[in-house]
């Protein structure tokens, strides 16, 4: 018994010193909370020379950590393990964390270039007046297709996904809110639906779809697209733009019978402690040039209309990434449609996975 203790009582020491050890260290390197930004965002999701540009303009120090989902990074943030400065959710999940009291209001006296964003992407349903969010980015789910393979007026619908012709051919993004979403838009439901009828229907129609179902994957699909090893896939603008750029027989369409427009945004969550960096980082992001830079590193849409003017006229004027009035017109964005109705496309969505295999 006494050597267990005395085992314990080693093992507490040497933690002990190894958080020390490491306290120091980042004291040596001039990391403290005083000074440090913990940004959470989306992988691959900012160009790295403006983390780098930050620093040096502000002397702050930016830790930067990546989820790969909106609800990953709720329940990171929910469970308050760490203590981040900044987080970018989606739409429907800061209109949740505000709800959950997981985000602070903002002080706008302490924003600067607020005016830079265009005003069909503020005060939004999910945040009005934008209280507790600032817009960084948005875009559009849509179907991208290589017209070697597929010729270019057999895509412009999702019914069109359906073709007999596309048999293991189809690539879907992994999200019930998208593939359930898909359905109930080729359908004419809204795909914030929470009508059960339209909801089964959706469900019913999409069991036919699988036979054109490759894979149901996430950031395989650029790989896939990219490399030719499918012909026809289910993604966002921005994931869509990188392949593009990749293959110059990428095409990318949003479907004018409706589909998601999404915004990513910068909040604040409720457990930050350097707030006066996560408001340094919102305007610093906010200014135009760097905008412009990391819609073009990036390559998803800028709401920043200022950005916009310093970028190249090739990118502006793309309809596939900037779509004209008629086609946001049929856009909806995600809602925040409950813990009980998420249930119900999650199970939708689950069978549809199980049923293809």
């Amino acid at each position: 018994m006494k050597k267990l203790v005395l085992m314990v009582l080693a093992i507490l020491i040497v933690c002990a010193g190894l958080y020390l050890g490491a306290d120091q260290l980042e004291k040596a390197q001039g990391i403290t909370g005083e000074n440090n930004l913990n940004l959470y965002n989306w992988g691959d999701y900012i160009d790295p020379e403006l983390i780098t540009k930050f620093e040096d303009e502000t002397g702050y120090r930016v830790t930067y950590e990546t989820f790969d989902s909106n609800e990953a990074m709720y329940t990171k943030i929910e469970q308050g393990g760490t203590n981040y400065d900044l987080a970018v959710p989606s739409e429907y999940m800061i209109e949740r964390m505000i709800d959950e009291d997981l985000v602070i209001e903002l002080d706008h006296s302490k924003i600067k270039g607020l005016e830079n964003i265009n005003t069909q992407f503020l005060d939004q349903p999910f945040d009005p007046d934008n209280q507790y969010s600032i817009p960084y980015f948005w875009g559009t789910l849509g179907i991208i297709y290589n017209d070697k393979f597929v010729e270019e007026d057999a895509i412009q619908h999702w019914d069109d996904l359906w073709n007999p012709n596309l048999t293991n051919e189809l690539m879907l993004i992994d999200g019930a809110r998208e593939v359930i979403g898909l359905a109930l838009n080729s359908e004419g439901y809204s795909l914030n639906s929470k009508d059960n009828e339209q909801l089964a229907a959706a469900a019913k129609k999409l069991d036919s779809l699988t036979p054109n179902v490759k894979a149901i994957v996430a950031d395989e699909i650029k790989m896939y697209m990219i490399q030719e090893e499918a012909s026809v896939a289910v993604t966002f603008s921005g994931e869509a733009s990188e392949m593009l750029w990749e293959n110059e027989n990428l095409h990318y369409v949003i479907p004018s019978e409706g589909s998601n427009l999404w915004f990513d945004n910068f909040v604040i969550p409720k457990t930050a402690k350097n707030f006066d960096a996560a408001y340094a980082f919102i305007n610093f992001m906010l200014e135009p040039e760097n905008a412009a830079q990391n819609a073009e590193y990036v390559g998803y849409s800028t709401p920043n209309k200022a950005a916009l003017e310093l970028l190249p006229a090739e990118i502006t004027e793309d309809e596939q990434f900037y779509p004209n009035e008629e086609t946001m017109k049929n856009l909806e964005v995600y809602e925040d449609l409950g813990s009980q109705y998420i249930g119900i496309y999650n199970d939708y969505f689950l069978e549809f996975k199980m049923h293809r295999k």
